[in-house]
């Protein structure tokens, strides 16, 4: 597969993404942190938290990531800024109606999930231990975490439609690639975040009954 830029240039991007909204990366980490403790603490989170989180993430991801740096590289960019945009906008439906909530507990999906949504928030020391150096690394706020941290939230949610995982299973596909073609080692997650939503989607049951 040949990208329309190099491993210095994607690496370039993430240079000049976290140079000029690194206030708004460490915020945003520190909001979802904070979701994050309330979950595993009470273990559950109200539809309104989790997808008013969830949207953020996306349209941030699309907007401040794709669309003002991505799209320096990647003519495709706007095509993925447009796919963050309807997904966050799909999740600000979900949060307005209060449809759905999620849920840890112990078992397989609350294992899955809770184990996602801790190396998301993990994911810049994981760029880290893996050689990458700052500012030239993917850290937070940016779409594979957003990926994998969506991927842990949804897995154990309920009473949300299924369908709702298409562009998260979509972006962990276009995701992944990083892993393997630019050597960005912390994306690996995205091949089993995707594959646990694709088979949430398909098989539900084989992930155990929701609690």
């Amino acid at each position: 597969m040949n990208l329309p830029f190099s491993h210095d240039a994607f690496l370039d991007v993430f240079g000049a993404y976290n140079a000029a909204v690194w206030p708004a990366v460490m915020l945003l980490w520190l909001v979802t942190a904070g979701v994050v403790f309330a979950l595993f603490r009470t273990g559950r989170l109200n539809g309104q938290a989790l997808f008013w989180l969830l949207a953020l993430h996306w349209a941030w991801s699309g907007v401040a990531y794709h669309w003002f740096f991505f799209r320096s590289i990647n003519p495709a960019a706007p095509i993925f800024a447009m796919l963050f945009i309807m997904q966050a906008a799909v999740f600000v439906w979900l949060a307005v109606v209060s449809r759905g909530s999620t849920r840890l507990s112990p078992d397989l999906r609350g294992i899955i999930g809770g184990a996602l949504v801790v190396y998301a928030l993990a994911y810049p020391l994981v760029g880290v231990a893996f050689g990458l150096e700052y500012p030239r690394l993917p850290l937070f706020a940016v779409p594979c975490p957003t990926a994998l941290i969506t991927a842990g939230l949804l897995v154990t949610a309920t009473d949300v439609p299924r369908l709702v995982n298409a562009v998260p299973i979509l972006w962990a596909a276009i995701g992944s690639s990083a892993a393997f073609i630019l050597g960005i080692r912390a994306d690996l997650a995205l091949v089993v975040a995707g594959a646990v939503l694709a088979v949430d989607t398909l098989a539900p049951s084989a992930l155990g009954r929701r609690a």
